[in-house]
């Protein structure tokens, strides 16, 4: 049996409670091709390094003084 008679018996399997959930992820495979390389891009296997999580943390900390610039101020620089 071919990959796609697979598919759609397991289509032919979904609760009727749960098509247009499927529907729309096929759609998303099928419509959008930076969610499809999103979707199907491999694991990102590079190490967390002590000075990304320190870098983080100080952003973080930042951010929590409020020394970090509002989401809104950043929208308006770029004009959206």
């Amino acid at each position: 049996m071919s990959a796609r008679q697979q598919l759609r018996d397991l289509v032919d399997q979904i609760p009727e409670d749960q098509v247009h959930t499927a529907y729309r992820i096929l759609l998303a495979l099928t419509a959008d091709p930076v969610l499809l390389s999103l979707l199907t891009a491999p694991p990102d296997d590079e190490p967390y390094t002590e000075e990304q999580q320190r870098r983080d943390l100080e952003a973080l900390e930042r951010h929590r003084r409020g020394e970090s610039i509002p989401h809104e101020q950043v929208l308006k620089e770029f004009g959206l």
